[in-house]
């Protein structure tokens, strides 16, 4: 039983970073109904952005949350003024393909520039623990649960506080009706898909003291963050953080009931039956 509590800890920590990964895809998809590829691999370029300040720098990888997530603002940004807009309203395999390119692109100039060795940010309390009860907690996991959370409520004081969270949720909800009252759709469009690129890129760096990782490990982001996604509600902020949580916890007790080379099945079997039983997700809305 304490080696199931331990993992339901475990998975309920990771899962705050794993919502606040798969919060940036959904707001970039209820926005625009654009699928990003590339998702994954702007958080690969976070973490590689915090590994060097902490290399040249010296700069703690919880510390360069915000400067890694204005970087990866500006990247996503750029990538929507570019390219995104232009394929708007073309059909979805014609995103598809362009966003898979866009991946291709990042994953082979972070290949270039870093080498595909993989790294780690090697923190001096990165072994520190302490226990609560029969459960031990490490200090890193710990600080990254709480900073994940802080920046997920950051985001919906934003989107529910502020003019421009209002315009942004105002675009998704009705984009005729945000034109008919003056709203510049392309800028917003341009600032919701920087949003949801800074929230990628602040969870690389959150990730980075936890886990090893390499140019290639976006795709594997990706998809987790896709399985995340749908299993909330593709567009529902709150889906994404619910569904964050569930498939942390789940792959952590898929590593204790399975083999941890396996634990990702626990979530893929979760992702069926919600297709299966409730395809809109959980916190999807009717149709």
């Amino acid at each position: 039983m304490e080696l199931y509590l331990q993992a339901i800890v475990n998975g309920l920590l990771i899962g705050g970073v794993y919502s606040l990964m798969a919060v940036g895809l959904s707001l970039i998809f209820g926005v625009m109904r654009v699928i990003n590829f590339a998702h994954g691999d702007m958080m690969v370029w976070g973490m590689y952005l915090s590994l060097w300040l902490f290399m040249a720098l010296g700069v703690d990888p919880y510390l360069s949350v915000p400067l890694t997530g204005a970087v990866v603002f500006l990247l996503g940004a750029a990538i929507q003024r570019g390219l995104v807009n232009r394929i708007l309203t073309a059909p979805h395999e014609m995103q598809i393909l362009l966003m898979m390119g866009v991946a291709l692109v990042l994953e082979n100039v972070a290949l270039m520039t870093w080498g595909p060795d993989p790294r780690r940010v090697n923190v001096s309390y990165g072994l520190t623990t302490f226990w609560v009860g029969p459960i031990v907690v490490d200090l890193p996991r710990i600080v990254t649960f709480v900073l994940a959370l802080v920046l997920a409520l950051c985001l919906y004081l934003f989107l529910s506080r502020t003019d421009l969270g209002r315009m942004i949720r105002a675009a998704s909800d009705n984009q005729t009706g945000a034109l008919l009252v003056g709203t510049d759709i392309r800028k917003v469009f341009t600032l919701a898909f920087g949003v949801g690129a800074a929230c990628v890129g602040a969870a690389g760096s959150l990730m980075t003291p936890l886990l090893p990782f390499t140019p290639s490990s976006g795709l594997l982001f990706t998809v987790t963050s896709f399985n995340i996604v749908i299993i909330g509600g593709m567009g529902s902020l709150l889906g994404a953080f619910v569904g964050g949580i569930l498939v942390g916890v789940s792959e952590s007790l898929g590593a204790v009931l399975l083999v941890p080379s396996l634990k990702e099945i626990v979530g893929f079997v979760l992702l069926v039956l919600i297709l299966v039983f409730r395809p809109q997700g959980l916190m999807g809305g009717r149709r």
